[in-house]
C-alpha cells in the first residue's frame, strides 16, 4: 500500500484554514511526513497523532516547507515526556542553509539525518531515492519506489529540473505549479509554471498528475484548465484532506 494525503499545498502563505506544503505519506509499515509548512501540523492531527510519525523528510530548507517542524519538535517532546513515544523522531534533511540545519535537532526528541543527491534509503517496505532540483537551496525530488509502484514528489524545481533522468512512467507525479503561466517571472528561478509542470508530466508519461505548490489567490479552475492544455492523463489540483491511494 502506498497512500499520499495533502496536508498543505499552498505558497508562498496558507490560503484561510489551509497549510502550505506538507504531506503525509503511508505505506504498509510506516507513516511519514513529507515536508512540515504552516499549518502543517494542524492538517496532520486530522489524519494521526505526531508521535505516530516514523520518520520525517524535507525537500529543503525555505520557510514554506520547514515553519512548523519547530512546533512538531514540542510535540514529540511531550510523546517521549509522557510514555506515548520511546524513540526520537528521525528527519532526514538537507545539511545547507546550514543556519537553518543546525535548528532541526532538539535536544535528545529530536535529530537530524543529513541527505545529498543520489543517495537511497529503505525505509521498511519502501526505498527513497534522491534527486536534485533546480532550485536557489539543496533541494530534493523524492522518489519513492514500493515493488512496482512508483510515487515521484517533485518539491520545489524549476524548469531545467531533469525530470528525465529520475525515471519514467511514475504511477503518480506530485509536481508545483507555482505560477499560472501568464504570470511567470521574467527570468523565473526554482519554479514552474503549472503548464510547465504539466508538459513535465507529459514527458515522463506519468500516469497521474497532482498539481501543487499553489499560489492561493488563483482560481483553482483556471489551474485546471492550463494542465489540461498540455497533459492529458489523469489530473488533480490539490486540496488540504485529499488522499490518492496507489
Amino acid at each position: 500500500m502506498l497512500r499520499w494525503t495533502v496536508l498543505g499545498c499552498h505558497s508562498p502563505y496558507p490560503a484561510p484554514g489551509g497549510a502550505t506544503p506538507g504531506y503525509l505519506l503511508e505505506t504498509t509499515e510506516h507513516k511519514i511526513l513529507v515536508d512540515c509548512g504552516s499549518g502543517v501540523l494542524s492538517q496532520l492531527g486530522k489524519k494521526i497523532a505526531p508521535h505516530e510519525l516514523d520518520a520525517v523528510w524535507l525537500s529543503h530548507l525555505h520557510h514554506d516547507h520547514i515553519t512548523d517542524l519547530f512546533v512538531l519538535q514540542y510535540a514529540v517532546m511531550m510523546a517521549m515526556q509522557t510514555g506515548q513515544r520511546e524513540e526520537p523522531l528521525t528527519v532526514y534533511a538537507p545539511s545547507e542553509p546550514a543556519g537553518w540545519a543546525e535548528k532541526i535537532p532538539y535536544r535528545h526528541f529530536v535529530r537530524h539525518q543529513p541527505i545529498q543527491e543520489g543517495e537511497s534509503y529503505s525505509l521498511g517496505d519502501v526505498t527513497i531515492i534522491l534527486h536534485r532540483t533546480e532550485h536557489a537551496v539543496p533541494c530534493y525530488a523524492l522518489e519513492v519506489r514500493q515493488g512496482e509502484r512508483v510515487l515521484l514528489y517533485g518539491a520545489d524545481a524549476g524548469p531545467s529540473t531533469s525530470w528525465e533522468s529520475m525515471g519514467s512512467s511514475p504511477d503518480l507525479f506530485i509536481c508545483e505549479g507555482t505560477y499560472l503561466h501568464r504570470d511567470l517571472p521574467p527570468h523565473p528561478v526554482g519554479h514552474h509554471s503549472v503548464l510547465q509542470a504539466a508538459q513535465a508530466a507529459d514527458r515522463i508519461q506519468a500516469r497521474r498528475l497532482l498539481i501543487t505548490h499553489l499560489y492561493p489567490e488563483y482560481d483553482p479552475d483556471d489551474l485546471r484548465a492550463e494542465a489540461s492544455s498540455a497533459y492529458k492523463g489523469e489530473m488533480w489540483v490539490a486540496q488540504s484532506g485529499w488522499t490518492i491511494r496507489l
